[in-house]
């Protein structure tokens, strides 16, 4: 019995989503359309578990921040919003930093995906309205500011 309870116990924390995990920070530079520096504190999501989770299960998302998905090549990429509960904006990146789509996305909805027209090595999630709000549009350059390096390890580059 003592070890049904111990299986019991450790599947529900399994089961109970995480709004405490701390995936690694950095500040991301966006030069916007006209030419400003606009700082970002973003979190990286550079495994595919933490791509997979991405901004899942929170209720919110502090002003000036986001998340930064980390993928080890340009590709076509798909986003969606299970189990997200923010509404959100989300830009795809080239390999060269160049914002080449946004799109807002509606939280909870899994009838729509997101899905990128041009391929991307980088997706950037935040607040929705963000990026309009600071005159980030298609074509705006985003300086990864060392960030890049910090996660090369995880995704083996």
């Amino acid at each position: 019995m003592t070890n049904f309870k111990n299986i019991a116990f450790v599947l529900l924390l399994l089961a109970v989503p995480c709004e405490g995990i701390s995936l690694p920070r950095c500040t991301l530079i966006i030069l916007n359309n006209q030419n400003q520096r606009i700082s970002l504190s973003a979190e990286l999501a550079a495994t595919e578990a933490d791509r997979s989770r991405g901004l899942m299960f929170r209720k919110s998302l502090p002003a000036s921040s986001g998340m930064l998905f980390v993928f080890k090549y340009e590709q076509m990429q798909n986003f969606w919003m299970k189990n997200t509960y923010i509404p959100l904006s989300i830009a795809y990146i080239d390999s060269h930093g160049v914002i080449r789509e946004i799109y807002d996305m509606k939280p909870i909805d899994v009838s729509i995906t997101y899905p990128s027209v041009f391929p991307a090595q980088y997706a950037l999630e935040v607040n929705r309205g963000w990026f309009a709000e600071n005159n980030i549009t298609r074509g705006c350059r985003i300086l990864l500011n060392g960030c890049i390096g910090k996660q090369d390890s995880v995704i083996g580059r």
